[in-house]
């Protein structure tokens, strides 16, 4: 039992839908909380079938034998009654893709308990872990945040912090985060009576709008250190990607999953190829060299730079 906080068999429902909200709802059942729904997005077509394909989350909920719903929105009465009649303790929220109405909110007897992957009010939005990347910060978080009717708004309850590693990608970030994210919640559950909510510092907001894959194109008159945070960034999605020109094609779209920066002058107008040969791929940028590390040729599978070296020689990237 968890003394003043909610008990290992309280009513959970869970709201949640792609990889990051999975091993938070694991956690939860591990934890032995009695998770009376699973609230995900509807089934989407995926591939180039376009069939209908569960998201990760009711993969999972299945595979726990937990019962799932998925309403299209829950502005209506049906779905709102739906929810209401689980009588849950507690709302678990975490990437689950829709706004909740201000009726569903103040449902669960402990309202609705949000997971943000990121030091609120920074990064306020969609993509909190890439923008905290792009824009170099070198420490991040989770915060377990008392959700109210606003964007990323409401009180935070308990907040786990996090570093950002110059090698870090948004994959290995996002997955240091979800631990970080299941070990907060089961921690805020079990004294939530006893947390203090702290009113977000005004001061501070940033937002971290939705992705868009013509932000992957690399503009090779930025900095050595700007590009690599935007391979970075966008490893695993929507990845780092510009034009290439070599001995066996004059354009192709070259996708660039890891790089390192190199601490010379390059000398070279940007995009320049300074040398590709034997394991070594090295291109000027606006103010110096960035070492490729891991590339994919449009159609091709991902390969180390090594073995694209043996087949390739850029001249040009642009």
């Amino acid at each position: 039992m968890h003394p003043k906080g909610t008990s290992s068999r309280a009513r959970v429902i869970f709201a949640g839908t792609p990889d990051f909200s999975v091993g938070i709802l694991e956690a939860l059942w591990q934890a032995e909380y009695d998770i009376v729904g699973v609230y995900t997005q509807p089934d989407r077509p995926k591939g180039r079938g376009r069939t209908l394909s569960p998201c990760p989350v009711k993969q999972k909920a299945l595979a726990l034998s937990l019962p799932v719903f998925q309403p299209e929105s829950l502005k209506s009465t049906t779905a709102q009654q739906e929810l209401s009649a689980l009588k849950a303790d507690v709302m678990v929220v975490v990437a689950y893709g829709q706004i909740l109405p201000k009726a569903v909110l103040a449902m669960p007897k402990h309202g609705c308990l949000n997971i943000h992957a990121s030091l609120l009010p920074r990064w306020r939005g969609a993509a909190p872990i890439q923008r905290a990347i792009l824009a170099g910060d070198k420490q991040t978080g989770i915060g377990i945040m008392q959700m109210n009717e606003g964007l990323d708004t409401g009180d935070i309850l308990l907040e786990k912090t996090c570093d950002i590693l110059d090698v870090d990608t948004a994959q290995s970030l996002h997955d240091k985060l979800a631990i970080l994210g299941a070990q907060g919640i089961i921690e805020a559950l079990g004294a939530i009576e006893q947390l203090t909510p702290m009113v977000q510092n005004q001061a501070g907001i940033t937002y971290a709008k939705k992705l868009n894959k013509s932000e992957a194109w690399i503009d090779w008159t930025q900095t050595t250190t700007q590009i690599n945070r935007q391979i970075r960034a966008f490893n695993p999605y929507p990845i780092a990607q510009t034009h290439a020109k070599s001995n066996k094609f004059d354009d192709k779209v070259l996708r660039i999953l890891s790089a390192n920066v190199i601490n010379l002058a390059a000398n070279k107008s940007p995009g320049t190829v300074i040398e590709c040969a034997k394991g070594v791929c090295n291109i000027a940028t606006g103010d110096g060299v960035l070492s490729l590390q891991q590339v994919q040729l449009s159609g091709k599978k991902a390969v180390d730079i090594k073995d694209f070296t043996n087949a390739h020689q850029l001249t040009q990237l642009f």
